[in-house]
């Protein structure tokens, strides 16, 4: 039975029973005080998304507007639905998925990268980047996950990974097509700008979330102090990859070399220079968004409105971006969105007693959670809806966790965990910009990210319990 067969055959009725199951069963057996029709509703329809996404039964963007379609009829107030089912979705909420802003970042990272390869500048900027890692593959493969790692310290992680996709595409074209360096330097993106977020204040919003929620209850978080602990993670969680995406993903041959030869097919003409110029200016906005307080996501539409006024991005270009990559990302977005108005993700954190369990128990399983949610929804929305909780549980707990470093070591650890969230290519923007590559399959993407993500919770809780703050 080949593998169409199996999931068809075998798959899909596993999926469809599942979802019937969750669909149908009373609303006490969930263990959920309160569940309402929608949010048990909204948990079929999340289980026939997951499922749907890591089976790969259908692709990927089909799996997303089906399961938004279900939405709309399901738990919108414009859908098969009344107020007596509890608290409904407003369908302009769900339909806003396809245009939420991150998607604007997604489709003004794709333009900046055809633009740059219509005029050789990817070919340029591979060259001058990667020129110090050499042409060992291997190196070069470390090369991207530093360059990457350090720029998501101090920029936002879904504008470095649309970044770097400009610099992947020559370096891809000098490798062979049957060769699984390919799929690690693909994998190195998503990997390397979710960890390297990690590795500041600012790196990623969970982190301003724990330390905001601190300075509320009077204990400061100093940005060094904050480095000092989650750098070294970094550096430690990046060598690992490394090494991993080199096990299980190996160059096809030990003489290959990289070498990015200069594209005589363009000249350094007026469009080069517009696009560069363009290219340099949105990455001094991304950098610099705390100072000019332009969000990253309006940033990353200048480049399309200067190419579209100047003629460098013309119709035909529109065919070039990953349609199919948009509507994707705008199934997690909906999720998201569901269980969020229909308050399930929060009665799902207040159904756990963590005020029963131990202090080994709490600090564990909280970072799972953060974790396990964070594969789903945002990242800040899972911050969002733990540290608050947990900060109320840590403050009665505080005296039992001062051994592991207070209360601080709990919301710290909850927000770091939320950056090793990259089981799908719906988990975090960089997953989804990795996965239009079309070099990762579904299944690839989960076995890194449930590897690389679980000991990046482990390697963070060790650094925090022997040198807390």
């Amino acid at each position: 039975m080949n593998k169409f067969n199996v999931k068809m055959h075998v798959l899909a009725p596993i999926t469809f029973v599942v979802v019937c199951l969750l669909w149908f069963l009373p609303a006490s057996a969930f263990g959920i005080e309160g569940l309402t029709v929608v949010q048990q509703r909204t948990i079929a329809i999340f289980a026939y998304a997951a499922l749907m996404w890591m089976f790969e039964i259908i692709p990927a963007w089909a799996t997303s507007v089906t399961t938004i379609v279900f939405l709309l009829l399901a738990v919108s107030n414009k859908g098969l639905t009344n107020p007596d089912m509890g608290a409904l979705v407003n369908f302009r909420e769900l339909m806003a998925s396809f245009a939420d802003p991150i998607i604007m970042l997604f489709l003004g990272g794709f333009v900046l990268a055809i633009a740059a390869s219509k005029v050789g500048l990817d070919v340029v900027l591979a060259r001058v980047m990667l020129k110090p890692f050499g042409t060992n593959p291997k190196w070069v493969l470390l090369g991207f996950l530093t360059l990457i790692s350090v720029m998501s310290m101090f920029m936002s992680n879904t504008a470095t990974a649309a970044m770097m996709l400009a610099f992947l595409a020559p370096v891809l074209r000098t490798l062979p097509v049957d060769g699984g360096g390919r799929v690690s330097l693909a994998m190195s993106i998503p990997i390397a700008a979710n960890i390297g977020g990690l590795g500041t204040p600012i790196g990623t919003p969970p982190n301003a979330i724990a330390i905001g929620q601190l300075a509320a209850m009077d204990i400061n978080v100093g940005f060094a102090a904050w480095m000092v602990r989650f750098v070294p993670v970094v550096i430690i969680m990046i060598l690992f990859a490394w090494w991993l995406l080199q096990f299980l993903f190996p160059f096809k041959a030990k003489d290959v070399k990289i070498v990015i030869e200069p594209d005589e097919h363009h000249e350094m003409d007026w469009q080069f220079w517009a696009v560069t110029g363009t290219f340099i200016a949105t990455i001094l906005l991304w950098m610099t968004g705390e100072l000019t307080h332009l969000n990253s996501n309006v940033v990353a539409l200048i480049p399309f409105g200067v190419f579209a006024l100047l003629g460098i991005f013309k119709r035909d270009d529109f065919a070039k971006i990953d349609w199919h990559v948009l509507w994707m990302v705008a199934g997690g977005f909906a999720i998201g969105t569901a269980l969020n108005k229909t308050g399930l993700a929060a009665a799902l954190v207040e159904s756990i007693p963590f005020g029963s369990w131990s202090v080994i128990a709490v600090l564990v399983i909280s970072g799972l959670l953060g974790w396990l949610l964070s594969n789903f929804i945002s990242h800040s929305s899972a911050a969002n809806l733990l540290i608050p909780i947990l900060a109320v549980v840590g403050t009665a707990m505080n005296e039992q966790l001062g051994a592991f470093g207070g209360v601080t070591t709990l919301l710290v650890c909850v927000a770091a965990s939320t950056s090793f969230a990259m089981l799908l290519p719906i988990s975090t923007p960089p997953n989804a910009i990795a996965f239009s590559t079309g070099l990762i399959k579904t299944n690839d993407m989960a076995k890194v990210g449930l590897i690389v993500g679980l000991l990046g919770i482990a390697v963070s809780y060790a650094v925090l319990l022997l040198f807390p703050f």
